[in-house]
């Protein structure tokens, strides 16, 4: 296989004794890169950022993130000192700094294995999502029992992405040189509702927003890829995760866009709900939203 293919990993159970339908066909599948992303174009940056500030003055830009080479020419994360969920070192993104995330940058193993670095769980994972094991680990409790995690791990897909690393950039600071696969949104609900409302504008299909169970770097990054791979990619709520949560701010959810989707919202804009008199009262609502968390 050529190195700069790109390498997906499907993990299917057997049924009924069988192989799989999906292992069947394939156990991995390689993605050309002439169907990844084309350079950024800055016009449609700078468009995005005219049309949000109308539509949702005030609200938070967008980050981006693109799984790449390394760009020497951003700054690295350093490593944490101990264990950190990854959430967090997004803040400084957030507020405008571009930062390059490798395997070293990233200490949760959940993390590692949601942005690929990590191919196989833990050997007690299945313990620590659910109810524990006494003397080895505490669990969770997100789940019931170790056997539902053995049947959520037996239908995972992995993304590899050893040896990558992964570039985050502000919306309004990428240049013509960045390739972004994802643009995500930190928003609370009056500018979710916008979002969620625009990703299902154009399709007759009411699921063009997924919400899957997941860490909060799962629904950002893992799950967020996926989609990117689908010939109709859907958008990504998430950050319900209370492991996560401390590291977002109050009342705030995220919600990630495959790029190739991102584009077509932005094209929309102009001819949505976003015109009419019904968002022009909603936007009421998200200006008293930003006084009350700016206060």
């Amino acid at each position: 296989m050529p190195e700069n293919f790109t390498h997906l990993v499907l993990k299917t159970p057997a049924i009924h004794g069988s192989p799989s339908p999906i292992r069947a066909c394939m156990d991995t599948l390689y993605i050309h890169p002439a169907q990844e992303n084309p350079h950024m174009d800055t016009g449609i940056r700078d468009r995005f950022v005219t049309l949000w500030q109308t539509y949702c003055p005030g609200a938070e830009l967008p980050i981006t993130f693109e799984v790449g080479k390394d760009s020497r020419t951003t700054e690295k994360a350093k490593t944490p000192n101990g264990w950190r969920c990854f959430v967090c070192d997004l803040a400084r993104v957030r507020k405008g700094t571009s930062l390059v995330f490798d395997r070293t940058s990233v200490t949760c193993s959940g993390g590692l294995f949601y942005l690929g670095y990590d191919t196989q769980r833990s050997e007690n994972f299945r313990y620590f999502l659910s109810s524990g094991k006494p003397g080895v680990v505490e669990g969770e409790r997100y789940k019931k029992s170790p056997e539902i995690v053995d049947e959520i791990d037996a239908h995972r897909v992995s993304l590899p992405a050893e040896g990558r690393c992964y570039t985050f950039r502000r919306w309004d600071k990428l240049t013509p040189d960045d390739t972004p696969d994802v643009v995500i949104f930190f928003a609370r609900p009056e500018v979710l509702s916008a979002l969620f409302t625009l990703a299902n504008f154009d399709q007759a299909d009411p699921d063009g927003v997924t919400c899957p169970f997941g860490s909060g770097c799962s629904s950002i990054i893992h799950y967020s890829r996926l989609e990117q791979e689908r010939s109709n990619p859907r958008a990504v709520l998430g950050m319900f995760d209370p492991s996560a949560r401390p590291c977002v701010p109050v009342d705030v959810l995220t919600f990630a866009v495959p790029m190739k989707k991102f584009e077509k919202m932005v094209g929309n804009m102009d001819e949505s709900f976003l015109i009419t008199k019904t968002w022009e009262k909603q936007k009421g609502k998200i200006a008293r939203s930003n006084a009350v968390y700016s206060s």
